[in-house]
């Protein structure tokens, strides 16, 4: 019912014509000052199980902050903030992360990992929705350079249906069927990219 609601929500924004003129990046810096003390400076996270938004799609920011916002996903640090936001605030918000240089992977400290990893994603096709260097693109998030420990967390809130929004269907087909080992291969495999 609250994803329905949400995408009824978006729908709404973009025939009223929400999404007519372009996003402001600049007014998007200025509102994501709020989301530093998270998501770290320029959207590169430092903190435990908190993503890095820098480089993620424009649409997918957006997305997640209107579930958020219909409570659709749900998290305690995220209600205050979202509560703040009204249509053109996410609009600008969605185009200034997109606007940033993604996090640079760190050096692979365990590649026969990275190896498996790679296996888990190929054989659950990864890249049909992630692209294939996982970057994303439009509602899909960037999972290449993503912070390993939020990886693992979202891929346990997709398997125990915790997370929903966006594409939780194919998630949670997908993350379901994962074992606690390809987890943990997939998630590192991702962060290293």
């Amino acid at each position: 019912m609250r994803i329905a609601l949400a995408g009824t929500m978006l729908a709404a924004m973009m025939a009223c014509g929400s999404f007519a003129h372009a996003a402001d990046v600049t007014a998007g810096k200025q509102k994501a000052e709020i989301c530093i003390a998270c998501h770290g400076e320029a959207g590169i996270s430092q903190l435990e199980n908190i993503p890095s938004l820098a480089g993620q799609p424009d649409q997918f920011i957006q997305w997640q902050l209107v579930f958020f916002r219909a409570g659709t996903r749900k998290n305690e640090q995220m209600l205050p903030v979202v509560d703040q936001l009204n249509n053109e605030d996410i609009r600008n918000l969605g185009a200034y992360f997109a606007s940033l240089t993604p996090p640079r992977a760190k050096p692979d400290d365990n590649p026969d990992l990275s190896s498996k990893g790679a296996q888990a994603a190929a054989g659950r096709r990864c890249t049909s929705c992630h692209t294939d260097n996982y970057a994303g693109t439009k509602a899909i998030p960037r999972v290449a350079g993503q912070r390993e420990e939020y990886l693992v967390k979202a891929l346990h809130d997709y398997k125990s249906g915790v997370r929903s929004g966006g594409g939780m269907a194919a998630m949670a087909n997908v993350a379901y069927s994962l074992s606690e080992e390809e987890i943990e291969a997939l998630a590192h495999y991702l962060a290293h990219l």
